[in-house]
């Protein structure tokens, strides 16, 4: 399988998940700014929404979507515990994370991106995230994770879009349990190595 990435953006996520399973993939990284992939090939040909990630299947099948691609990563080996069986209320209950990272998380870090972005917008958006991010941390109260005490690929993708705060300027020490968090998921070997092999850490 190739992984087609951009250093600490949400294909983080896959690839960190991808480690975890413990199922090898080969990392292809993209450049935004060309549309294209480092060391030859038209990104767009790929995916033609033009955004990471991508999972490009042995059979020559794309995935795209976090979401889609980590699920059908962990599916590939069950024994990793990374999602719940499909069809128990556990796994519509990892779907419900997944949404909700998907849409109030990830969504709303957009703006704050963006240098352009009017104050007011930016200000909305910030209080926006700072609402939704004290409604995970009682979520987190008295659980290692989010689905308890196992690991998933909601965490996976929580702790990737949680670690922007840092670039945008959004303080989340105000919640010691989200610290608390991140620095729990960061020490986990396979999350080290992926942070790794994308340059994030040394």
């Amino acid at each position: 399988m190739k992984l087609y990435y951009s250093p600490g953006t949400c294909s983080m996520t896959p690839h960190i998940v991808s480690r975890e399973a413990g199922l090898p993939v080969e990392l292809k990284r993209v450049d935004f700014a060309t549309k294209q992939v480092v060391g030859g090939g038209d990104y767009l040909a790929i995916n033609s929404k033009g955004y990471v990630p991508a999972l490009e299947l042995e059979d020559g099948t794309v995935l795209t979507e976090g979401p889609a691609i980590v699920q059908y990563i962990a599916d590939q080996k069950p024994e990793s515990a990374l999602v719940p069986k499909a069809g128990t209320i556990e796994r519509y209950r990892l779907q419900e994370w997944l949404n909700f990272i998907s849409s109030e998380i990830h969504k709303t870090f957009g703006p704050l991106f963006n240098k352009d972005a009017a104050p007011e917008w930016r200000a909305a958006m910030t209080a926006r995230l700072q609402e939704r991010l004290s409604w995970i941390g009682e979520r987190l109260k008295d659980k290692s994770y989010l689905m308890g005490e196992q690991f998933t690929v909601a965490d996976a993708y929580l702790f990737t879009v949680l670690n922007w705060s840092r670039i945008v300027g959004l303080d989340i020490s105000v919640w010691p349990v989200l610290t608390g968090y991140l620095e729990r998921v960061r020490k986990r070997p396979k999350v080290q190595e992926a942070m790794k092999a994308e340059g994030l850490i040394k």
